[in-house]
């Protein structure tokens, strides 16, 4: 017998028991629930119902259809909120094919980002199912879940549009593809921490101005990595061993460091640093942090002093990718489950060789190559990229007794 359906939707002031006594009423009619959805916005929910039942109008023992209609109005009476009832003929919905998940972020967002964002979502011919607010400070981001669009074509499509608006705009695979990351690979410098160590111990060796511009075009993918990294070590020979604990004592966590690494942990992520930097630094960090695994360069001391040389196998472009395939193994983890993180041309290998690679305040060839790119000054915000809102994170770390830092003060 062909399906009928009843779409009731009750919009209002948001308060306990308003679900309850909606389904406590449909409860007396033979009508089967087939979808739900509700949101709560600024204390104002949305709340909608879609029942169905065979043939006719239902009857029970509430009465008729026009009697159910009749309470669910009382009770919306009741509670002081609007009510609809869109009535349908066919219970079965095709469902679209490339369900995406697009995440928005902008400071501040505006409106003209989501109307470029959408408008370039319509063209695709893809449709908008839901839109899900995930944070609102430092950053406003918001999710779109969307279906019946190519992937490629509209990544595409909103990186132009992204770079129009001046926000940053992912678009991933929904289901299981995106929830089943469990190992995070990240760059140091300039990723993890704020700056370079290498030009941290340059200043102190008062070679600053040549280290920063051999740094310079190494990181734009000029120079090869390892040519320039014994060039800049070469700069360094002669400085006294103390300066290691002088430079950690320097190094900066970028904006929402703690954050990320903390929330993921007790997702039981497991976390990894590799670094064209020097183990003499990503030590202490990986003894802060918690951090899994790691893999750096060391430089050489001898008599108490750098002797301008680096000891063993170069961590370089090729030798991140290695370190990230290693990681991965030795965690049990496929590398389709695996995000890596960088901002650098030494990356790239480690971007392309991860289920998801993240461009992070990148240089322009590694947001060319990525699969998404954020421009943020928070390391945090890739929680959003991964489905998880600032609520969820504030709500987590308040069960660990950790104080909530005030809305205006940037993530830890």
């Amino acid at each position: 017998m062909k399906q009928r359906t009843l779409l009731i939707t009750l919009t209002g002031p948001d308060r306990p028991g308003v679900t309850s006594r909606l389904f406590t009423v449909l409860a007396s009619f033979p009508v089967n629930v087939a979808d739900v959805e509700q949101v709560v916005i600024r204390g104002r929910l949305i709340l909608g119902v879609l029942v169905a039942y065979a043939g006719g109008p239902p009857t029970g023992t509430g009465g008729t259809l026009g009697a159910m209609w009749a309470a669910v109005e009382r009770v919306a009476e009741d509670l002081g909120m609007e009510v609809e009832l869109t009535t349908g003929s066919d219970l079965k919905e095709k469902r679209r094919r490339g369900r995406l998940h697009v995440t928005v972020l902008g400071n501040p967002l505006q409106p003209a980002a989501l109307a470029g964002i959408a408008g370039r979502i319509a063209a695709a011919g893809a449709n908008i199912d839901r839109i899900e607010r995930l944070a609102h400070l430092p950053i406003t981001c918001i999710e779109l879940a969307i279906s019946g669009a190519d992937p490629a074509a509209l990544r595409s499509a909103l990186t132009a549009e992204a770079v129009l608006q001046q926000v940053d705009v992912a678009v991933q695979r929904s289901g299981i593809h995106r929830r089943a990351k469990r190992l995070i690979v990240m760059d140091v410098d300039s990723t993890l921490i704020q700056g370079e160590v290498i030009e941290l111990l340059a200043h102190h060796a008062g070679c600053m101005d040549e280290v920063e511009k051999i740094t310079t075009a190494a990181m734009r993918g000029e120079l090869d990595f390892a040519a320039s990294l014994h060039e800049r070590v070469a700069l360094l020979e002669g400085l006294p061993e103390s300066v290691f604990e002088r430079v950690r004592n320097e190094v900066v966590l970028t904006p929402g460091a703690r954050t990320l690494v903390r929330t993921l942990k007790r997702l039981d992520y497991r976390f990894a640093i590799v670094s064209g930097g020097f183990t003499q630094i990503t030590d202490s960090l990986v003894a802060e942090l918690g951090i899994d695994y790691s893999a750096a360069n060391t430089l050489e001391v001898a008599d108490g002093k750098l002797t301008g040389r680096v000891v063993g196998e170069i961590v370089d472009r090729p030798g991140k990718a290695r370190a990230l395939e290693r990681f991965a193994e030795q965690a049990g983890i496929p590398i389709s489950q695996t995000v890596a993180i960088g901002d650098g041309a030494n990356d790239l290998d480690m971007l392309a060789a991860a289920g998801l690679g993240i461009a992070f305040n990148a240089k322009p060839v590694v947001r060319q190559a990525a699969d998404t790119a954020l421009n943020v000054p928070y390391l945090d915000a890739i929680l959003y990229l991964l489905g998880i809102s600032r609520d969820e994170v504030e709500a987590a770390d308040a069960e660990d007794g950790l104080v909530p830092r005030s809305l205006d003060t940037p993530p830890a």
